[in-house]
């Protein structure tokens, strides 16, 4: 069996789509699609950047999502039974699933960015990634930091890497700690806000708002929720765990063993880059790997 993954925040690059919109006509029939929905040139921001206005969660969430939406049209040949998404690519695996209209769920993700960009402008936060600890242990360590500010982990991404989220203070001394207990890496990353975590409260209260008013159905493929590590088709469960998601741990481990326990045995990524090929090869390496990004990258015939 296949599952089909789709990447998040962090894979963004400037050129995405860019190849299909130069050579493909339904393809360039999309991206115009997207511009006019939003009624703003996420094309230009896409082919030509400049990366630093890229990199804002508001546009990066959209453009990831439409150039993984490209390549999913495309990639006609190639048919999955199950999907899963890394945070924003749940919202790309609901569409592919049938659950979620491309055009409604482009106007979710780029209101899900703009939320998520103005909550950690009113509540600065940070998050670091930590390499060589459990996730028990980090569980310890972000208990043990959390006098100093709120945080916990934001993504359990593959055994012994974790990225933790929460205030500034909060995520600096479990740094500290996790230094201490003999991480073999501690980094902070550049992020605009403290993504999945309480922090992100406000934009979760204007999502669910969205999602409340959205036209979602049940799939016809599961998708593994990022909240629950669990397949989901229900349209209640999907519209509830979107909301959730925004300040829950994204489960991305658990996910892949539990499709990998549910009979996946090929991960293809669709989309920008290749950061979840490497994390399901670190969770399992006998599994098989591979991804769509390019449109050389297509098959042919």
């Amino acid at each position: 069996m296949r599952a089909f993954i789709f990447p998040g925040q962090g894979s963004q690059y400037v050129g995405m789509a860019r190849d299909f919109h130069e050579a493909d006509p339904p393809s360039r029939e999309l991206v115009q699609k997207a511009d006019a929905l939003l009624g703003l040139p996420l094309s230009s921001v896409c082919f030509t950047g400049p990366e630093d206005e890229l990199r804002q969660t508001r546009n990066t969430q959209p453009a990831i999502f439409l150039h993984s939406i490209v390549v999913a049209r495309k990639l006609t040949s190639v048919k999955p039974d199950m999907l899963a998404g890394h945070s924003l690519g749940e919202y790309t695996a609901l569409v592919v699933a049938g659950a979620i209209t491309f055009e409604d769920a482009l106007r979710l993700v780029r209101l899900r960015g703009e939320l998520m960009q103005r909550a950690g402008e009113m509540q600065r936060g940070t998050m670091a990634a930590i390499v060589g600890l459990s996730a028990e242990e980090l569980g310890s360590v972000c208990s043990a930091a959390s006098q100093a500010g709120i945080v916990q982990p934001a993504n359990f991404n593959s055994p012994g890497q974790t990225v933790i989220s929460g205030s500034v203070p909060g995520v600096r001394r479990a740094m500290e700690i996790a230094r201490e207990r003999g991480a073999k890496l501690v980094k902070e990353l550049v992020v605009s806000g403290a993504f999945h975590s309480p922090l992100m409260e406000s934009a979760r209260d204007g999502l669910k708002e969205a999602l409340d008013a959205a036209r979602i159905v049940d799939g016809s493929l599961p998708v593994y929720s990022n909240v629950s590590a669990e397949p989901v088709t229900s349209a209640s469960d999907i519209r509830e765990l979107l909301a959730r998601q925004l300040t829950s741990p994204v489960r991305w481990d658990e996910s892949v063993k539990n499709m990998i326990r549910d009979g996946a045995a090929e991960f293809t990524e669709l989309g920008p880059g290749k950061v979840l090929q490497g994390l399901v090869r670190r969770i399992d390496p006998g599994v098989r790997t591979n991804g769509f990004d390019k449109l050389a990258d297509m098959p042919t015939g």
